[in-house]
């Protein structure tokens, strides 16, 4: 079993923020329900709290307030390539030191976020703005 002290506090760090900054892809995707879709973000790492124990690596990111780089963009763009990029060197350090089924877990929590705030506001009669799925998309394959 993987646990933070197996990382360094700069890659914990990453490792805790990837999935507020993929979240924050795909909410600013599109305007309108922000607070709907920060509610949304807070309720999947409340449900994972709930499922304590099936992975001591999700256990420990989740049991924690969700962290958010504040990082600083000039366009939606430089925020969108930002947060992508940091998730794909996540993933990165996940699959260096974790397990192949903690990696699968942390995609699956990232995944279930992202959607969660995708679906969380109807935009314009969609459930999902093509701006969303856009973001959605990016996001997906930034987890691989």
């Amino acid at each position: 079993m993987t646990k933070s002290t197996d990382f360094t506090p700069e890659e914990w760090e990453l490792i805790t923020q990837a999935p507020t900054g993929a979240g924050l892809v795909v909410a600013t995707a599109s305007r309108g329900g922000t607070f709907r879709e920060s509610f949304s973000m807070a309720k999947a790492y409340a449900e994972a709290r709930q499922q304590h124990g099936e992975s001591e690596l999700l256990d420990e990111l989740v049991s924690h307030r969700p962290k958010v780089d504040h990082a600083r963009a000039h366009s939606q763009e430089e925020l969108r390539a930002h947060h992508v990029e940091r998730l794909r060197e996540a993933i990165a350090m996940l699959e260096a030191k974790a397990t192949p089924a903690e990696v699968d877990e942390y995609r699956g929590f990232v995944n279930n976020l992202i959607e969660r705030v995708a679906h969380a506001h109807e935009e314009h009669g969609h459930d999902v703005s093509p701006e969303e799925q856009s973001a959605l998309d990016e996001v997906s394959a930034a987890l691989g």
